[in-house]
């Protein structure tokens, strides 16, 4: 397969899962649309990956590219073929399948634990830690099954079309090094955390790169998952 990853910032990119891709034998390419790349033809691709990227899609000025990346994600879901999205590209995979996406009552940024839904299609534990960082929310699409919820979110995930479809707000993808750049960066859209002071749920930067082993147990996470995704799409 040939995957296509539509990428919201040069922080924000694929981390493990341009490598996990690779090792199963399938192919990559990026549009970054960010740097004023146009949005691929669907036809040059067998699926799509939606990267996480720093606006949301309540902001009153979005960038020029936003109009025409749902347009593609419009078509991917009415294609038969797979689509992944993860953090903003969920978001924009619910908001594509008519889901309600809006402001949060937390920010979640580090490490929190999920709890699998009773209704949950996804092979993974029934409690799990994942990297978070978010502040938007989504609801579950008509048809959709949940993945699962954290203290601070309802909703972690979702997938539809018999799994062909699915939305991760939680980074399974994460490595050390993709962390590090997300907290090098701004928050542009987390009402004022750019000091990324402690809080209920926001962790600052030694809490969350403390303990390397963390990102090792979420390789195997994103495994299972991504395994299921492509094995939802007959060959």
């Amino acid at each position: 397969m040939h995957i296509y990853f539509l990428q919201h910032a040069s922080h924000m990119g694929p981390a493990r899962l341009a490598d996990w891709l690779v090792g199963m034998g399938h192919s990559h390419n990026s549009c970054h649309l960010d740097a004023g790349e146009a949005p691929p033809r669907l036809d040059d691709c067998d699926g799509l990956i939606v990267l996480d990227g720093p606006i949301s899609l309540e902001d009153d000025d979005p960038p020029s590219w936003l109009k025409r990346e749902k347009k593609l994600i419009a078509r991917a879901l009415k294609s038969g073929k797979p689509v992944l999205g993860i953090g903003l590209g969920a978001q924009l995979i619910a908001d594509g399948l008519g889901a309600i996406v809006s402001r949060g009552t937390y920010t979640e940024i580090g490490w929190h634990s999920i709890t699998l839904a009773p209704d949950s299609p996804f092979d993974l534990p029934e409690h799990f830690e994942a990297l978070m960082w978010h502040r938007d929310i989504f609801g579950l699409p008509d048809g959709a099954l949940p993945l699962g919820s954290s203290s601070a979110s309802p909703l972690q995930g979702f997938a539809w079309d018999a799994g062909r479809v699915i939305g991760l707000q939680c980074h399974l993808e994460a490595t050390s090094t993709s962390a590090e750049a997300l907290l090098d960066h701004p928050l542009q859209h987390f009402d004022g955390l750019e000091s990324r002071a402690p809080g209920r749920y926001v962790q600052d930067r030694d809490a969350i790169l403390a303990d390397p082993r963390r990102f090792d147990r979420l390789a195997a996470l994103l495994d299972r998952v991504l395994v299921q995704w492509l094995h939802s799409v007959p060959a």
